[in-house]
Order: structure tokens, then sequence, then C-alpha cells
């Protein structure tokens, strides 16, 4: 008989303990029937949906079994994007925080490779990195997987949509064949069962989608040759805080957003062209209200977990109906209702229909309203701070400064995110001026450090 209290499992009371003060207080429903599988060092396939609890369990599953005295890498968790790595890594350090003398260390593409080498040089027992930048390590010969007993592949079906195959498969090949493989995927196509036959010993399958709470999501499409009009009178009609705009080409992307912004309303675009500090710059603001709307393509946006996303919008049909899920998929998340809209012009009529059931609805977009000098603009404005983590910058210095020094109520600065070289603030758009001079004149850390607005 399953239960879905943690206390049922043989895990140590530090861990139990930490569990209950962070607020677990029952399993999710992937954690119920994956974590007493994955303690018994079973390799196992699991389907889940973003925010289902996995990285908790397959998280708990690999600090069970650490030797924090064996200080060599053990367990080598492969994620899609850094986004998504800092995630796991951040919970895992969360799920970890009673474990004395723990190392856990990101591997990812964007940043400085000489600054990792170092980090390695003394020693990790647990990294989490994208396949591109973990297997240029064991190339190099800086990263062993000598003493690894867990790897995990997080989203994986989305590892495979980006070509990390080969990178997959020759970073195996330095991983001992003796060791407990964990494979988590939102989708299970047959791309993913090929990836289990070749790295995984007898798995065992775990699905729990039909489980889980659906999203409660409106679903709507509408035919038009004009789609940046009907965009835009949607964000008048509905008036969200946060929107992402989907598109299938990064130059889509780009022209977009350009037409947004030239109609009042405050959008940012992502793609792969970007820089990284770039891309960096984009996800804070959208990430922390500074940005209304972030149009994306579907390889710039993996990785992407923005809590409270009120709308989805697509222009023109995603590649399959599999995209289309997922895409939409990041609204109406944990009881709340959620927006999701399709434009398409006459080209994509005929495969309109590929998309019709009793649940979606297909409506006339000059039933929209058209609102005249509608501007969208968003609640906060993110300030720049040109120190981080090296420079021993934390967010309770960033707080303190504002609110101690430049008298600015708790209720107006947002959130607050530290790099290794640079912070980030948002601050409610009416304090941002004051803000920006208190930082700018004052000091953090008994240093003085140049602040800027990012417009």
């Amino acid at each position: 008989m399953q239960t879905n209290n943690f206390s049922a499992l043989p895990l140590a009371k530090e861990i139990l303990h930490n569990l209950n003060e962070l607020g677990f207080k029952e399993m999710t429903p992937i954690q119920v029937q994956s974590l007493p599988l994955i303690l018994e060092g079973k390799d196992i396939i699991a389907q889940a949906k973003t925010g289902s609890g996995k990285t908790a369990a397959f998280g708990l599953g690999l600090l069970h079994k650490l030797d924090v005295k064996k200080f060599k890498v053990q367990s080598l968790i492969l994620c899609p994007t850094r986004e998504l790595a800092d995630q796991v890594a951040k919970e895992l350090r969360r799920l970890a925080r009673t474990i004395h003398n723990i190392k856990i260390l990101t591997l990812y593409g964007g940043t400085a490779f000489g600054p990792q080498l170092g980090s390695l040089r003394h020693g990790a027992h647990i990294i989490v990195g994208t396949p591109g930048r973990v297997l240029a390590h064991l190339t190099k010969g800086s990263l062993s997987l000598e003493a690894l007993d867990t790897l995990v592949l997080d989203e994986a079906d989305r590892m495979l949509d980006m070509g990390f195959i080969e990178e997959i498969q020759n970073l195996i090949s330095h991983a001992p064949t003796e060791r407990q493989t964990l494979l988590f995927s939102a989708t299970y196509p047959d791309s993913i069962a090929d990836l289990s036959a070749s790295m995984q010993k007898d798995a065992i399958e775990v699905k729990t989608v039909s489980q889980e709470s659906v999203n409660k999501i409106k679903e709507v499409f509408y035919e038009s040759e004009d789609k940046s009009q009907v965009l835009t009178n949607l964000l008048a009609t509905h008036k969200p805080q946060s929107t992402i705009v989907f598109c299938n080409m990064k130059i889509q992307a780009q022209d977009m957003a350009k037409d947004l912004r030239s109609n009042g309303i405050d959008a940012l675009a992502i793609h792969g062209d970007l820089e990284q500090y770039q891309r960096n710059d984009v996800l804070v603001q959208f990430s922390n209200r500074s940005c209304s709307v972030l149009v994306a393509t579907d390889v710039a946006a993996r990785g992407i977990d923005i809590k409270d996303l009120d709308m989805v919008v697509n222009i023109n049909f995603p590649k399959d109906e599999s995209t289309y899920t997922h895409r939409i998929g990041r609204t109406g998340r944990a009881g709340a209702s959620g927006l999701a809209f399709t434009i398409f012009d006459g080209s994509g009529a005929q495969e309109s229909e590929y998309y019709k059931n009793e649940t979606r609805s297909f409506e006339d977009a000059s039933i929209l309203t058209q609102v005249k000098n509608f501007e969208l603009k968003p609640q906060n404005v993110t300030l720049v701070i040109e120190g981080g983590k090296k420079d021993k910058v934390r967010a309770g210095d960033i707080l303190g400064a504002l609110t101690g020094d430049a008298g600015i109520a708790g209720k107006f600065v947002g959130k607050i995110d530290i790099y290794d070289r640079q912070a980030y603030v948002a601050i409610e758009r009416s304090m941002i001026k004051q803000a920006h001079q208190c930082l700018k004149k004052g000091k953090l850390k008994g240093r003085e450090f140049d602040v800027w607005i990012l417009d």
C-alpha cells in the first residue's frame, strides 16, 4: 500500500526534519511512485509535468546514498538549459542544507571555462550541468566520473529536441557501467524509449501525468492576416501582467517584439542569437515583473519557469501538438486559471482542423475590442548592480540599503537575483529614481559599485 508521507521512507532523520521545515507535508504523485524505487537503486523512466516535484524525487534519492566523506563526483544531473540547471542546483541545495560539507557545482555554457576549472580542482559531490559543457570538461580531463553512481537526465525529451543526443552518448561512455540511471521526461516519444534502452538496465516506467492536476486553461484560436493587431487587441482586452508569445522563427520574434513596443506595449524578445549576458537581462526582467511580454522561440524558452504566467500566445501553429501542449502548459498552474491563444493566417487554415476539439473554441478576431492609445507597462523597473556573489554581495545587503538608507518601504522592492559579478533588483516604477540614487551614492559591503537602470 502506497503512502504519501515522507516519514514512511528510509530517509535520514536530518533530511526528514529539513523536509518538514521546508513545508514538504506530503509527497506528490511522482514522488509517491518513484522515490521508493529510486531508494532501492532501480533505474526508472518517469513521465511527469514540470512542477510535479520530480526534482525532489531524484534529489532525495541521490542525497540519501551520498557519501560526503568521499570527495568525488557521485551524482550527475544533465539539463537542457543553464536556467533549468540553476533551478535544479538551487533546489538540491535546499534539500541538502542539513548535510554538512556537501558541494554542488553547476557546469554550463555561456560562462567562462576558467572559473569552472578552478572549482573542479577543489572537487565536488554533485554536478548539475548541460551536456555540451559537461562533455567539454570530460574531454579536457578536468572532470572525472570514475566514482559516479547516479546519472539523471532531466527533461530528456527537450534535450533530444535540442540535438544533444550525440553529446549524451559520448558523455555516457565516460561513466561507469554499474550505476543508477534516472530519466525524467514530460513526454514519451519513441526516441525516449530508444534512449532508455541504450543507457538503462531493466528500467521501470513511472507515469503520473494522469494523476496530476489538469491546468485550467481557456484555449481560443483566431484566424487573421494581421497577427500583430490581434495580439495587441488580446493584450488590451485581458491586460495580463505576464505573457509569453511564441514564434516559430527568431526573426519573427524580433519583429513581433518591435511591433508591440511601437504600439506602447513593453516587450522583449529572446532567441538563439542573444549573447548570454543579453539573455540574462531579458529573463531577469521578465521573471521580476519588469517586462510585461516575452516574445520567444521554443529553443530560447526552454528552461524558463515563470510562476503565475497569465497568458500564452502562439503566433501560427507550432511544429506539432506536443509542442503546443508544452507551450500552453506554462499557464494555469497551481489551481489558477490561464489563457492560451493561437493566431494563424490563411495558410494555416487546413492545419487548424487538427486542433479542433470540444474544449477549444475558434472565434472571429473582429469581435476583439480595439483600444486606442493602449499601453501595457510593467509594474517594476530593474536596477543592475555591478557586484555579485564573487564580491560577497547578498540579497540582504541590497534590501538593507534600500529600506534603510534610501527609506524605501520593503513592499516596493521586488525580486533580487544575484549572479557572480552582477546583481539585479526589481523596484516599483514610482520609486526607481529614489532607489537608483541611493545605491549609486551609497555603499554595499563597504564598497561602491556602479549601478544603472536596465531599459
